[in-house]
């Protein structure tokens, strides 16, 4: 006990547990270590780029997260998803990102991304499926979630059929098969949201996949889906709208088999990306110039997804195929 007629000890940040001292480091540290408050020489990132006309409205970086609710924390999602991988000649990179309004308000992405391979080797099925929950809804993220997931489910199930199709180019079994798959899919989601006790419709996603077989030897590349998006592809240094035929725009389920090049660089994409690219040049050529000579690192990858254009703040997601 301190004497009344003395003054209290002299307060110390080391002595608390919640306040941190003064940090003493080794003579000698491991290769790659530097002392606190040292220089390390890395290169700061700079904010995304912007093209086309004026500033964004929102800030490039995330302001605040989500609302959570601690009986439902699976229903919590990341700001951002990356992913990549490379069989043989094909390079993937995918990614998807929360939109800058969201990120301002607080609201969760809304877009859902899902990157899974079935099976091994050359006989493996690459998959890669995005969905987008409706805008107004507040499980949208939910339901985008589940209608990844639950087509992944289905096309893995059915693996050997489908790689055995895709080897022997049977686009008419493929695209029946794929068709029902995604009809069960949506089946779920509507008994889903009758569960939740919502109205017809409400629990819903827009659903857009790419099949890619593993072979090097089959080079066809399989989209299917329902909603909006984008599927475009760089081609000579230059971009190929492929998402919609003609014949096919009143089609709820979409369908397209392509066969790739060397060189080629296909782009899968939600409509947060697919709007601006369509209707912003400036981002066209910017995307063209960076994804048109090969596939850029990962980080790199992420930058050029993020490139701003003002009017366009939804969620992004995307993933693009190069193949050598």
């Amino acid at each position: 006990m301190v004497p009344a007629d003395e003054p209290p000890a002299a307060f110390s940040p080391a002595e608390t547990g919640f306040v941190e001292g003064g940090v003493r480091w080794a003579p000698e540290l491991p290769p790659g270590w530097v002392a606190a408050g040292a220089d390390d020489g890395a290169a700061e990132v700079g904010e995304p780029e912007v093209v086309g006309g004026g500033p964004p409205t929102y800030a490039a970086e995330p302001t605040a997260w989500p609302e959570a609710d601690p009986e439902d924390l699976s229903g919590l999602v990341a700001d951002t998803v990356l992913d990549g991988a490379r069989y043989g000649s094909m390079t993937l990179r995918t990614v998807s990102v929360r939109g800058d309004s969201a990120r301002y308000r607080g609201q969760p992405r809304r877009d859902a991304l899902l990157t899974a391979r079935f099976g091994t080797g050359d006989d493996a099925l690459l998959l890669v499926a995005m969905a987008s929950g409706a805008r107004a809804a507040d499980d949208a993220h939910k339901a985008a979630q589940d209608a990844v997931r639950w087509i992944a489910g289905a096309v893995g199930r059915s693996r050997n059929r489908l790689s055995d199709d895709l080897r022997a180019a049977r686009r008419g079994s493929l695209k029946s098969g794929l068709h029902r798959l995604t009809d069960r899919c949506y089946g779920r989601l509507r008994a889903r949201g009758e569960d939740l006790g919502l109205d017809e419709g409400a629990y819903t996603a827009s659903l857009r996949c790419l099949l890619l077989p593993a072979d090097p030897e089959c080079r066809i590349r399989l989209f299917f889906g329902v909603g909006d998006g984008g599927l475009f592809r760089i081609r000579d240094d230059t971009w190929q709208d492929l998402d919609l035929a003609p014949d096919e725009t009143a089609a709820p389920f979409r369908f397209r088999a392509t066969v790739a090049q060397p060189g080629d660089a296909l782009l899968m994409c939600s409509g947060g990306l697919a709007e601006p690219l369509r209707g912003e040049p400036a981002l066209a050529v910017h995307l063209a110039e960076r994804w048109g000579g090969g596939p850029p690192g990962m980080a790199a990858y992420l930058a050029d997804a993020q490139t701003r254009v003002k009017g366009y703040a939804d969620d992004r997601t995307a993933v693009t195929v190069w193949d050598a």
